[in-house]
């Protein structure tokens, strides 16, 4: 990890204008309080509620500089209440800024600060039109305010169902006149909608359900984007939903841009969200009340960053998002976590003594701004500069990995941290390791050089490994930089590197959930990537082969199971890999399910029961995959007949015949009965009664009845065949009429030769007492006497008849089988 950074004061409170009055502010406990920076950081803005007595106090501060006009103002019920301070770009000046006050009942104040002047009011607008009217959410983009507006009916009766439809969402920009900054003519975005909270990036505008709206409308989101004029419907849930540009104002009618969604909309699961903020980047930043951080972008697809810890978030709790540059701040009770929102690390967790901060803007991308009681204080993330260089990430990543590797293995109950592995001197290897990368990769003089004389063989043995390393950091560098029409190659070989390597590394859980992510984000170069790691190609005769090492098969099958991984949408390394014959090769399926299982064998003893077929068996898992598929065509049944077959279990090659049966295939019914009733005498036999029972009723297999006569088995008699045939016959709806013209009824002539054929093979009990039979007379006559008198053992042996001619056929069977 990198080393803790210190928060450092910028300045005091008594270096901004009535400095004694923001920190009075400031250390009233229990009062709730919004903090507005201006864009320039020149001037802070706090709007503070006291509920003794109830007073809504709006307080501008500003850094020391010349005096003017202070803008200060209070207001006490039943006068409303502001709920917007808003910050709106000249449309003029570049860099200058227009402050707007908004009350909920939608009058506007716009303000703007004159050096040596102070504020002055430019102008009091009055954003709603009906005088019911009242604004529940506003924000503001560039020149613009955009506000949620509740417009109630005039009937006070009407119906509970247009009264949730009873809100719209409008804008006004700002404009130059001849009598200076003015708001322009109002312009509705969407009418008869929902309530929405309005959240404002550079380029778009996010509309968040609000608790009080419906079951259904609390399932989506909407991004407006201006430029183009166009609605975004998505859900977390289930990604991107509809766009729609809007070119007249029927268009932006909320029902009417549903309508084509609302089957798929009603199925989602509703949204689930504690707080709500907008990165700098223009994505929309979502806490669920679980501590889930996901980030909403503006084309509607969502991705996961960072769990907070401490389980469920209360409703009252608060957590307060700002990002800087590509990191992203999160406080929650005290805690200030600092996260890569690109890859999600957490870079730094860090308690503060103080009880309540509030973030500001920073100037700079490698710094945090924070308020509170006493200052404004900083945090940089900017690399110290200074003779000491900090351990490369590598060397630090050698100790985590290392810490988790001994922690699986270890039978104590204790946890242990990089800072004990660094200290302890039990585990040499990691120490040994990370003195070799660090020598080797930050010094700009000889690896070797300053090496113990173990070290310095260790360096030797695993130099390939680490040319390979500084090989992969060069291709990574390489898609970073690379044009925008070398990139895809690039990231097909980095791709295919990091398959390879995770492959001849422990297949854990962190490891697989890596392998999927590589998976979702660039399928075509994990396919390829998978093909080169198994060696797939296919041989002169068409048929699939593959030169995998017994180690890599063991990694591809016996990895992580589905009821180990949980649900949390990581799936097999064997399921990802079907997945990916599925999308870019369906018909090597059936081929490589059939060679997996044909490797087994190698990897794994017959009977474990720790190999794959121990578990569930491998064209089931392939199957369940198939299964996922959303739409399901000709192709996915003729797929699962193959998948069923090549496994040549008993089940699945009876499940496929049924389903042969249920296609009325008979040409291939008969094929796959004819070659798989080879396999077993139990199998020929099921195959056989369930062909039979489809004999009895119906006439579709009568062409076919001279290759299935042949397959019946030997302990089937003729009365066994016609208590079966019987037993299937169809039922007819009418009394049956003798010598009836319908030509799909049963005859004794269609069974004819399949009785005949019963009927002269040989009896098995036959051929058991052939033996038997054809023995001579009984009994045996008596042999002859000799003059020399016997022993008692042999003359009991003479008196005793041969076992085999005269015992009982029960012991006869006995005698053939033992």
């Amino acid at each position: 990890m990198e080393p803790a950074r210190v928060l450092r004061q910028d300045c005091e409170l008594s270096d901004w204008s009535r400095g004694h009055r923001l920190q009075e502010l400031l250390c009233r406990a229990g009062e709730p309080r919004r903090v507005q920076p201006s864009p320039d950081g020149q001037h802070l803005l706090l709007l503070q509620q006291s509920p003794q007595p109830p007073l809504h106090t709006l307080v501008a501060f500003q850094r020391h500089g010349p005096a003017g006009a202070e803008l200060e103002r209070s207001w006490q019920p039943p006068q409303p209440a502001p709920v917007g301070l808003l910050f709106l770009q000249s449309p003029v000046t570049l860099g200058a800024w227009v402050l707007a006050i908004v009350w909920d009942h939608g009058r506007a104040e716009l303000w703007h600060f004159v050096v040596a002047l102070g504020w002055q009011l430019l102008q009091a607008p009055e954003l709603c039109q009906g005088a019911r009217a009242r604004i529940v959410s506003v924000c503001s983009q560039g020149a613009s305010l955009v506000w949620c507006e509740e417009r109630p009916p005039l009937d006070a009766h009407s119906d509970m169902s247009k009264c949730a439809f009873r809100f719209c969402v409008c804008t006004r920009a700002l404009e130059a006149g001849e009598e200076g900054l003015r708001l322009g003519t109002v312009r509705i975005v969407l009418h008869n909608s929902p309530e929405y909270q309005v959240l404002a990036s550079p380029q778009h505008i996010f509309l968040l359900p609000t608790a009080a709206s419906l079951f259904t409308t609390s399932k989506f989101l909407l991004i407006w984007h201006p430029e183009e004029a166009k609605l975004t419907i998505t859900a977390p849930s289930a990604g991107f939903v509809h766009s729609k540009v809007l070119r007249s104002s029927s268009e932006s009618d909320f029902r009417k841009l549903l309508l084509g969604s609302v089957g798929l909309l009603s199925g989602l699961a509703p949204l689930d969200i504690h707080t709500s903020a907008v990165s700098n980047s223009g994505g929309l930043l979502l806490v669920s009340s679980k501590g889930a951080v996901n980030m909403v972008e503006p084309d509607g697809t969502q991705r996961h960053i960072f769990d907070l810890e401490g389980g469920t978030l209360s409703q009252g709790s608060s957590v307060q998002l700002k990002t800087f540059g590509s990191i992203l701040a999160c406080m929650l009770a005290g805690v200030l976590y600092l996260i890569d929102q690109n890859s999600g690390r957490l870079i730094e967790k860090k308690i503060l003594s103080m009880k309540e901060v509030h973030f500001l803007e920073s100037l700079g991308e490698d710094s945090i701004q924070l308020l509170s009681q006493t200052g404004i204080y900083s945090l940089s993330f900017s690399k110290p500069e200074d003779s000491s260089r900090p351990e490369p990430c590598l060397v630090e990543m050698v100790f985590e990995e290392a810490c988790r590797y001994y922690q699986r293995r270890s039978l104590s109950s204790s946890k242990l941290t990089v800072e004990k592995l660094k200290k302890g001197g039990v585990f040499q290897a990691p120490v040994a390791l990370a003195a070799i990368l660090k020598h080797s990769l930050c010094q700009k003089q000889k690896p070797a050089r300053g090496l113990q004389d173990t070290y310095t063989k260790l360096l030797s043995t695993i130099s390939l490994e680490l040319q390979s390393y500084m090989s992969l950091e060069i291709l990574k560098t390489c898609v970073v930089c690379a044009p925008e029409s070398e990139v895809e190659s690039y990231c097909e070989e980095l791709v295919e590197q990091e398959v390879s390597r995770v492959l001849h590394s422990d297949m854990d859980k962190d490891n697989l959930a890596y392998l999927n992510s590589i998976f979702a984000s660039f399928p075509k170069a994990a396919w390829k990537a998978t093909r080169s790691c198994l060696q797939l190609q296919q041989n002169g005769d068409g048929l699939l082969v593959a030169r995998a090492t017994p180690e890599v098969w063991k990694k591809v099958l016996g990895g992580p199971q589905q009821e180990e991984v949980g649900q949390n949408g990581v799936v097999p390394l064997f399921e990802l890999i079907c997945a990916s014959f599925l999308r870019f090769k369906p018909k090597w399926l059936p081929s490589f399910v059939e060679l997996t299982q044909q490797y087994i064998g190698v990897s794994w003893a017959f009977s474990s029961k720790e190999g794959p077929e121990g578990r569930v068996p491998l064209y089931k898992r392939a199957l369940g995959v198939l299964a996922r598929k959303n739409k399901r065509g000709e192709a996915d049944e003729e797929m699962e007949l193959e998948l069923l077959l090549c496994s040549e279990r008993p089940k699945a090659v009876l499940q496929a015949l049924h389903l042969l049966i249920r296609l009325k295939r008979w040409q291939r019914v008969v094929e796959v009965a004819e070659k798989f009733s080879k396999l077993s005498p139990l199998l020929n036999k099921e195959i056989f009664t369930t062909l039979l029972a489809e004999f009895a009723q119906h006439r579709e297999l009568d062409p076919y009845l001279d290759t299935l006569w042949p397959l019946c088995p030997a302990d089937l008699t003729a009365s066994d065949i016609l208590t079966m045939v019987l037993q299937h016959l169809p039922r007819p709806q009418e009394d049956p009429v003798p010598f009836s013209s319908e030509g799909n009824q049963l005859t004794v002539g269609l069974l004819k030769p399949l009785l005949q054929r019963v009927v002269q093979r040989p009896c098995v009990q036959d051929e058991m007492y052939s033996d038997a039979l054809q023995s001579p007379t009984f009994p045996p006559p008596t042999p002859p006497r000799e003059h020399k008198t016997p022993s008692k053992a042999a003359a009991s042996d003479a008196l005793q008849p041969p076992v085999a001619r005269t015992s009982s056929p029960s012991a006869l069977l006995q005698g053939d089988t033992a």
